[in-house]
């Protein structure tokens, strides 16, 4: 398992509408793998795989991998020197506290601390550290005074600041939601070279932006291919935790990749769940089925395009999802590399 690409990707700063970074890290990755690549207006790549067969009017299958993470745009820098932030994708204010970050400037980085306004516990009273701050009360202080005034502007993007670890069988980082479906998208084209497949089909994968802000780049990039099938490559939940019922887990980290079968955005083509259930089955490929109950993904996106196309989720479980400790099992993101290629190769 590449395990150094997937630090790259993850460590690799790539705010909503911001993806130019992690876009050129995959540029560098892809070189020789697809027949053609281009940038659309929205900032995705996309990628075309032609038919290994020549098969005329072949079937079109397209990858939707998002590129971006949640990070933040800044508003404003007072006169101190502190920096105001606005949310770009969904932040849980119990999680910002005492957070390091980096703020991404076009002229440099810079090394930050997140932390909310108010007084610290030394001297606030009982009630004020009961409170959770709403996320606009936070602010980022990059140790320069005023002038940070002159090294940051209305528009720079702050993302977490964590390394990518691995613990046992576990890696944990910033970002895997979602730099394990560009691994994913890189690394099943990559086997495929390796194996020689000779698939029917024309593959597209797309690394699409702006998908923490309402499925953005994957809408325009899923016009643009109008695809017959479209696999939306995501994170779901892992709630497999300490105070969550049984029945909310959504998956349990170990037990395969998940089968995406609904949210709020669509619900997945039952043809499409049951045959790669079945693929999943006749290769011992481990599987599960997973709902969520809320939130979208870019499979959406492709199932509502032009006329429409037939579409699934292939998600990764992730523990902890939308915090610096974002955890997945190798299992499950070796299954879910396994699931599309066996797919792949028979198409």
């Amino acid at each position: 398992m590449n395990i150094d690409l997937l630090r790259s990707l993850c460590e690799t700063p790539g705010a909503p509408g911001r993806e130019h970074r992690v876009r050129a890290l995959i540029e560098k990755e892809i070189d020789g793998l697809f027949d053609e690549t281009r940038v659309d207006a929205m900032g995705s790549l996309l990628c075309v795989r032609k038919s290994r067969t020549d098969k005329p009017d072949p079937l079109k299958v397209m990858l939707l991998c998002h590129m971006d993470e949640i990070a933040f745009l800044v508003t404003h820098v007072s006169e101190k020197g502190h920096i105001h932030i606005d949310p770009v994708g969904g932040f849980d204010a119990r999680n910002l506290f005492s957070r390091r970050v980096l703020v991404c400037t076009k002229d440099g980085d810079y090394k930050g601390v997140m932390n909310p306004g108010g007084r610290p516990v030394h001297i606030s009273g009982p009630e004020e550290r009961k409170k959770v701050p709403e996320v606009k009360e936070f602010f980022v202080d990059i140790g320069m005074g005023k002038e940070a005034r002159d090294k940051v502007k209305v528009g720079d993007f702050i993302v977490m600041d964590e390394p990518l670890v691995e613990m046992g069988e576990k890696i944990v980082s910033k970002a895997l939601d979602n730099r394990i479906a560009c691994w994913l998208g890189i690394e099943v084209i990559r086997a495929l070279d390796k194996s020689g497949a000779k698939h029917d089909c024309e593959i597209h994968v797309a690394f699409t932006a702006q998908e923490e802000v309402g499925l953005r780049g994957a809408r325009t990039a899923s016009y643009a291919v109008k695809p017959d099938i479209g696999f939306g490559i995501d994170t779901t939940l892992a709630c497999d935790t300490p105070g969550v019922p049984e029945n909310e887990a959504v998956t349990v980290q170990g037990k395969g990749f998940g089968l995406h079968v609904k949210d709020s955005s669509f619900i997945a083509d039952l043809d499409l769940v049951e045959e790669i259930e079945a693929l999943a089955n006749k290769k011992k490929i481990p599987v599960q089925r997973t709902i969520l109950a809320a939130g979208g993904q870019d499979g959406a996106a492709a199932q509502q395009a032009a006329a429409g196309a037939r579409a699934v989720g292939i998600v990764v479980g992730t523990r902890y999802i939308h915090t610096v400790t974002e955890m997945i099992d190798k299992t499950d993101l070796q299954a879910a590399l396994d699931i599309l290629v066996a797919y792949l190769s028979e198409k």
